[in-house]
């Protein structure tokens, strides 16, 4: 179903065989005995020529609940899953070969073996956060768009990477989170429906701050490939807690920890800095400054953007979206939403088939993850901090720039 111009040449002539091959099986069989009405299209139902072939890598816990919402979908087609743990590539292999009542789902422990299958249009990404960036990549090298599960970036580094390679190849790519249209609305259509005037600032409470992980390793379960899990982060012994996808940020999931998630001020703060930035209407921009503040140990910080509009963490006093304007009438413009039906996924798809922009288009969900790790930094350092946004660097400052990307290990370079 994608843009055949905008494929890699290596993949026009896979992609092209397979719906060839699906026009030359229709035209040679004698109806009515083998094609039903349903696979040409017919009783409202999507042929399978018009339908988005799809996989999914990293299908446990959230990435399951994405397979489910994709695969409710008859214009998509689920052909292969990939994750590092036998039994839950197993499970959901089976769960998609049950749905179409056949064996054509493949199951892949090397996401690297579902890239380079040419048939595949499209794959979803629900990997932990350390991944993301080498799978969105590979995914545009490998002509295929890509939904992207949100914090969409470990490192401020990555987020341009993602773009750059989005634009180069022509991909759709989509972030995943789902809350900044969902569950914000009501803050969104007050702030762009002019009630609060002319905005000034809003606030985001959010956390806890990631940690390091010193837990004792202990045996790596059968069917658990614990190198690929770690994949770019530094080695360290399997722990259930490290590797765990639970949504808690306690110190028993990965989300916790350093080396592999921001803490919750990426894993929330991708869904609340999201709605932020879209009711305050600067999801386009990157803030050129973040001010550590220290009140009588009492520690928040703001990000400023060229346009002075203000986005606070954690500011005294202020609620969760709380939003600061002039409280007259303001300009009135209308909100923006998905395209198709069926919330994101559906946005998603839709824009797969159209080459349009999705509402969750990577270059604002990457702008959402630039703030979280601003955040992150100024927090560790300790001190206000100025962002040159064109060169993607803190303005003469070498230890800041030295936390913009962290080292990985070979092979997983970017």
């Amino acid at each position: 179903m994608a843009n055949q111009n905008s494929k890699p040449v290596k993949d026009r002539g896979t992609f092209h065989g397979r719906r060839a091959f699906l026009k030359a099986t229709a035209a040679s069989v004698t109806f009515p005995y083998l094609i039903p009405a349903s696979a040409m299209g017919n009783a409202g139902a999507t042929a399978p020529s018009n339908r988005i072939v799809m996989a999914g890598i990293g299908i446990g816990n959230m990435g399951r609940g994405d397979l489910g919402s994709f695969l409710g979908r008859d214009d998509v087609q689920y052909v292969a899953v990939c994750d590092v743990k036998r039994d839950v590539r197993d499970s959901q292999a089976n769960r998609v070969n049950e749905k179409y009542g056949n064996k054509d789902c493949k199951a892949y422990r090397d996401f690297r073996e579902v890239m380079v299958r040419g048939d595949i249009d499209a794959v979803h990404c629900a990997t932990p956060d350390h991944w993301h960036a080498i799978i969105v990549i590979e995914a545009c090298r490998n002509g295929k768009d890509i939904y992207c599960q949100k914090p969409e970036t470990k490192t401020l580094r990555e987020g341009k990477l993602m773009v750059d390679a989005a634009r180069r190849y022509s991909r759709v790519v989509s972030g995943g989170s789902q809350r900044v249209l969902e569950d914000y609305r009501g803050i969104v259509d007050a702030c762009w429906g002019g009630n609060k005037g002319i905005v000034k600032s809003i606030n985001v409470n959010v956390g806890p701050l990631p940690t390091d992980c010193n837990k004792a390793g202990e045996s790596v379960p059968d069917g658990f490939d614990w190198d690929m899990w770690l994949g770019p982060a530094p080695w360290a012994p399997y722990h259930p807690h490290r590797c765990s996808g639970s949504y808690s940020i306690d110190g028993t999931s990965w989300r916790s920890f350093k080396d592999y998630s921001g803490g919750g001020m990426t894993d929330w703060g991708a869904h609340h800095f999201g709605g932020a930035t879209f009711a305050i209407d600067v999801r386009e921009l990157e803030p050129e400054e973040v001010i550590f503040h220290n009140e009588n140990g009492r520690k928040f910080a703001t990000c400023r953007y060229p346009n002075g509009k203000l986005l606070h963490h954690n500011h005294p006093g202020r609620g969760n979206l709380d939003v600061e304007g002039t409280n007259e009438a303001g300009p009135v413009k209308p909100v923006p939403g998905y395209a198709g039906t069926g919330g994101i996924y559906g946005d998603f798809i839709d824009c797969v088939k159209t080459r349009s922009k999705p509402f969750r288009d990577i270059e604002y969900a990457v702008h959402t993850a630039t703030v979280c790790h601003l955040f992150l930094i100024a927090y560790e350092l300790e001190r206000s901090l100025k962002w040159d946004t064109a060169r993607q660097q803190f303005v003469n400052d070498d230890e800041a720039n030295r936390l913009v990307d962290v080292a990985r290990r070979e092979p997983w370079v970017i």
